[in-house]
């Protein structure tokens, strides 16, 4: 029996959860997923459908997707049967329920979240096994997404990020030839209005299950709503789903706008897409091109799969007046392209860390600022490719007065010194480190604090951008993401740290 046929045994061989062997169900899956892009490149749809029945099928899938749903953050979150896979006995019963026979997915729970302009984002919580079941499909779809993914597309991928788009943009409108004026798109509820008919005729998926999904509904305030459009924020394939919806822009763009010989002259218009899931921007040589040529083609794109731009949203800017896309500000000043973090999102940023700081007036020293590292080591990391010193000077001094409010407030008749003393020290030249002391030293005798991260103290870092090509389902280019991986954690090759590789 070879690889692919033994992933197909069945899950009565395994009596018991930590008996599963998951390097061979991973090997397994991985081997499924490197042909069904060889397929998926050789343009063999029916060798790609019979792959993905086969990896849908197979035990090592499914093993995979019970753990991936059973170790995610939202392990804790029930759908509308309030059944969680908590023990190693649910998990194993969970890898036998997995059958397409008789399949039927439960309504949705619809609950809110706040967006950041105030509104409220509808959010779709499927159940345990609607999950698994999602997951175990995306698994046999995501190659093929992947493979016949836009080069410049950011968004809900492997191995991407939204440092490779600010890189992109930058690497379209650093040069001093480079396009003056940016589309910065939106497009209005694109999770809530795909069209289901598209999807059903052009998504490469077992389309009875993915019309199951899709017809599924959902529950809100006890009442089951249809869904007539969109595939619902909240599912594990739904982002997949959404990618694959949008891919085929940048390639219809390029066709349309390539670059062309007027007059003994070649005429370039400069139209280059950059997309992050459904936020992206489109370069042009002129305000006209953009208005006049691009967005009507861009609208007619999304109007075939049932979408269409948010009006508020969508504009067109010159690069001197600079636009804000993904938290980050990019904008040209005297022909150098500067991108800092945007004032919006460094608002916000300051709100919640202030929020902590208020909301917590009473917690110890210690408590408060294990509250504070992570989010300020986070916000820090997300910016720390870009131009981005001044920001974090900025913030680290709103930071220390919000925290000398929280300080004099505790100890109101104390004087200014004694609560510096009692609350900011020197520790390795930064006389006001906000630090507590954790009652224990170190082997050298020296005293192991508790201290605050400070922004400033992040390292300004240029990011690699990841080739437009790279396939993380290619076996062709594992030795690159592996490189990849080694330079982004230690900031050096492996050939510069004098270790051969070993993939």
């Amino acid at each position: 029996m070879n690889a692919d046929c033994s992933a197909c045994a069945s899950s009565t061989d395994v009596q018991d959860w930590s008996q599963l062997d998951w390097r061979r169900c991973e090997h397994q899956v991985r081997r499924l997923q490197a042909r069904i892009v060889k397929a998926t490149r050789a343009g063999r749809w029916g060798k790609v459908k019979a792959l993905q029945r086969l990896l849908t099928h197979s035990f090592g899938g499914k093993a995979l997707a019970v753990k991936r749903v059973t170790d995610n953050k939202g392990k804790r979150t029930s759908g509308v049967d309030r059944v969680l896979w908590s023990t190693p006995q649910t998990k194993l019963k969970a890898i036998e329920s997995l059958q397409r026979r008789g399949y039927k997915p439960l309504p949705l729970k619809r609950v809110h979240i706040p967006k950041a302009n105030g509104k409220l984002r509808p959010l779709g919580i499927p159940t345990m096994k609607d999950r698994a079941m999602q997951t175990l499909h995306l698994m046999a779809l995501e190659p093929v997404a992947e493979t016949l993914a836009d080069r410049n597309s950011y968004g809900f991928r492997r191995n991407r990020s939204t440092a490779d788009a600010i890189e992109q943009c930058f690497k379209v409108l650093s040069r001093d030839d480079a396009a003056e004026w940016v589309l910065e798109g939106d497009i209005k509820g694109c999770f809530d209005y795909i069209s289901h008919t598209w999807m059903l005729s052009h998504i490469p998926v077992d389309t009875v299950i993915l019309e199951k999904w899709l017809k599924a509904g959902y529950l809100e305030k006890s009442s089951w709503f249809a869904t007539e459009a969109g595939t619902p924020q909240g599912g594990t394939i739904s982002p997949t789903l959404a990618n694959l919806t949008l891919d085929g822009l940048e390639t219809t763009l390029s066709k349309t706008f390539a670059r062309t010989q007027r007059n003994g002259k070649w005429v370039h218009p400069k139209v280059h897409l950059v997309r992050y899931a459904d936020d992206f921007i489109i370069t042009g040589s002129s305000r006209e091109l953009l208005e006049n040529e691009v967005r009507p083609l861009v609208e007619a794109f999304l109007r075939e799969r049932g979408l269409q731009l948010s009006a508020e949203k969508t504009r067109v800017t010159h690069i001197q007046d600079g636009f804000d896309f993904l938290g980050q500000h990019l904008r040209k000043h005297g022909g150098k392209l500067l991108v800092t973090p945007s004032r919006k999102n460094t608002k916000a940023f300051l709100d919640k860390v202030r929020g902590l700081i208020e909301g917590n007036r009473s917690v110890a020293q210690e408590q408060l600022i294990m509250l504070l590292n992570p989010v300020i080591r986070g916000w820090a990391n997300y910016h720390r490719h870009c131009v981005a010193r001044r920001a974090f000077q900025r913030v680290d001094f709103e930071i220390w007065r919000k925290l000398w409010r929280w300080c004099r407030r505790r100890h109101h008749p104390k004087g200014a010194r004694w609560v510096k003393a009692r609350y900011f020290h020197s520790i390795k030249g930064r006389h006001w480190t906000f630090a507590a002391d954790t009652g224990e030293c170190a082997r050298n005798g020296e005293t192991i604090w508790e201290r605050m991260v400070y922004a400033g103290d992040t390292p300004i870092r240029r990011h690699v951008k990841i080739k437009g090509d790279a396939n993380p389902f290619d076996p062709e280019w594992r030795t690159y993401f592996a490189e990849r991986a080694f330079h982004q954690r230690f900031g050096i090759t492996r050939k510069e740290a004098g270790i051969k590789s070993s993939v």
